[in-house]
């Protein structure tokens, strides 16, 4: 079950988005690792399932269930995202988009369903509340 995110945790995600985009962060890697966590339990909250697994090694996973991909129950899936945590951050908030962070290199992503274009920005990252 994903861990549940709280108005303020996604507030404090939010705030730490907002930084990156400037490009004058100084993220500690503690900050990372716990908003890299926070991502991925907004994005298992958002989309339940197993089809599909983003990794940020070494702080964060999470299995996602991405339209009607089916479910995958065992083992690792065979559609497999895995990046750092500064891109999922970007990816997030919106200031890095995925054909850009994939041809940078940024991202790697392998099986048939691993794109996971139209999963960014992250809504909650993007409003205003």
């Amino acid at each position: 079950m994903p861990k549940r995110v709280s108005p303020a945790d996604v507030q404090q995600l939010r705030e730490m988005c907002a930084e990156l985009a400037t490009g004058t962060t100084d993220l500690s890697p503690s900050d990372l690792a716990r908003a890299a966590r926070t991502t991925c339990a907004l994005l298992g909250a958002r989309y339940p399932g197993g089809s599909v697994e983003v990794r940020v090694p070494p702080v964060a996973a999470v299995q996602l269930g991405i339209g009607e991909r089916g479910r995958h129950t065992r083992g690792t899936p065979p559609n497999v995202v895995q990046t750092d945590a500064i891109t999922l951050l970007r990816l997030a908030g919106g200031t890095l988009g995925w054909a850009d962070a994939l041809a940078d290199h940024l991202v790697t992503a392998s099986g048939v369903h691993s794109d996971l274009d139209g999963l960014w920005p992250l809504p909650e990252l993007v409003s205003a509340h």
